[in-house]
């Protein structure tokens, strides 16, 4: 192999916003990964809940190369039949009517702010402007959706931040009643905060956003970047919630590592996005589409989305039997294959040294925030590849505890 390429390239010529790791990755198949010098690593990272049918997907390989054959890239000037395909397919298995695709889930994000703007003004006031979100959420990095997160660490250092963003804590319902008006044209959400640390919605928390929005005329904006697309058991965890947004965002496993976002919402809402008020050049890509439609397919089936409830069982288990020796986790949090290990006070803002021992030990892990291990496998991970994982995650763990 080739070892022209090297991490030290990377400081020499990439913009210093990132810093990754020493190994660089060169192969992957299923939930396994192969860096330049041939050392193997099982992947419960899935680049961030992207790679929801893991590594280099036969079907999904097979869509890329047949699509690649037959038509890039048009423009917004002309639709593609995978755009539509898969438009179809969102509308037909969601609450949604109708559907634009961007590339990530920050566009995504952003096209859902803007939308939830610009109806309330035609359908209120001009002053119905106030947007309400959560402390220690995440939607992206643009300034509009790093403002509306609620991490001030992301947002400040830009100037002056885009305005009449209120942040209250997570699951606080009285702080919602006291500060939502009818000034106020959307409540954005995750329904299960995953940058944040990994924290699920209490359910009459959620219904109850959900009636207050209606009371005061607010659009509820679920992002589903990272919950969406079989990540919790469901299609999107809206399901599991039985809260239904008026405005939805996916992306990552959307695409299965192909990049692409989507914005879902009604027709009448739809309607406020009129000809020329938003756009995305590379939006409803078709290589995007034809890889998306594909994993879509794959997960929206009852034998993914059911064997991702059982996988969940495997990765509690797995912990809570690790946490047993070593007495290092205070709970186990999230949903399916959204999962996050807490660490106890003993063990304080130490994830990255639990995420860096795994790495050591060829596991490759996250984390959300400074005391939480995450787990955003891929949701059709083998039960061979979990127990192995967390073999090498018991050791990692010994080595932290031990040190």
């Amino acid at each position: 192999m080739s070892h022209a390429v090297t991490r030290a390239l990377f400081d020499e010529v990439m913009v210093p916003n990132y810093a990754p790791a020493a190994i660089i990755p060169v192969k992957g198949e299923g939930s396994r990964l192969w860096d330049q010098e041939g050392r193997e690593y099982i992947d419960f990272a899935g680049g961030i809940a992207v790679s929801c049918l893991g590594h280099c997907h036969p079907a999904l390989v097979k869509s890329l190369t047949e699509q690649g054959q037959t038509l890039w890239h048009l423009s917004n000037v002309l639709t593609n039949e995978p755009a539509l395909r898969l438009a179809k397919k969102l509308v037909d298995s969601t609450f949604s009517e109708k559907v634009f695709f961007c590339n990530s889930g920050a566009e995504a994000n952003e096209a859902a702010l803007k939308l939830a703007r610009r109806y309330a003004i035609e359908h209120g006031s001009k002053d119905k402007t106030k947007i309400i979100a959560f402390e220690q959420g995440f939607h992206g990095r643009t300034f509009f959706t790093v403002t509306v997160g609620g991490q001030a660490t992301y947002s400040d250092g830009f100037g002056p931040k885009p305005g009449d963003v209120e942040h209250i804590p997570y699951n606080d319902l009285a702080a919602l009643e006291a500060i939502i008006d009818d000034q106020t044209c959307a409540v954005m959400m995750e329904p299960l905060q995953g940058e944040g640390g990994i924290i699920s919605p209490d359910l009459a928390f959620a219904k109850k956003v959900r009636e207050l929005c209606d009371k005061h005329n607010a659009l509820l904006i679920f992002d589903e970047v990272q919950t969406g697309v079989g990540r919790t058991g469901e299609l999107y965890a809206y399901m599991g919630l039985d809260v239904t947004p008026d405005i939805l965002t996916s992306a990552k496993a959307l695409g299965g590592g192909f990049p692409i976002g989507a914005m879902l919402t009604t027709t009448e809402i739809a309607a406020s996005m009129k000809v020329g008020t938003h756009g995305s050049t590379y939006g409803g890509n078709p290589l995007a589409c034809a890889v998306a439609e594909t994993a879509y397919d794959i997960v929206n089936s009852e034998e993914v989305l059911n064997g991702v409830k059982q996988r969940e069982q495997w990765f509690r288990e797995a912990l809570d039997a690790i946490n047993e020796k070593y007495q290092v986790f205070s709970e186990i949090r999230g949903k399916g294959l959204l999962l996050g290990a807490v660490l106890n006070e003993q063990y304080q803002g130490r994830a990255r040294d639990f995420l860096v021992a795994a790495a050591d030990q060829g596991l490759m892990v996250l984390v959300a925030g400074a005391n939480v291990v995450r787990f955003t496998p891929s949701l059709i991970v083998p039960q061979a590849d979990v127990e192995q994982g967390m073999q090498r995650f018991e050791q990692a763990v010994a080595k932290v505890a031990n040190a």
